[in-house]
């Protein structure tokens, strides 16, 4: 049953990195995810995620791609 569970939360985690990585990709960020954590590269990108509500909905799994 752990083990079950275990699968479960890791496959939500892999499935939310890549919501992440979709979002901003979409808007002509470089992303890679990179084990546990996804790689963003672009000039002015913090200013970006602060900015575009979406990008941060895409972290907390409130934006469905």
């Amino acid at each position: 049953m752990r083990a079950g569970l275990e699968r479960r939360v890791a496959a939500r985690a892999r499935a939310v990195r890549a919501r992440i990585a979709a979002a901003v990709r979409a808007e002509g960020v470089a992303a890679r995810v990179e084990g546990e954590t996804v790689e963003l590269s672009a000039p002015g990108l913090r200013a970006r995620w602060w900015r575009d509500l979406a990008l941060r909905e895409a972290g907390r799994g409130g934006s469905e791609q």
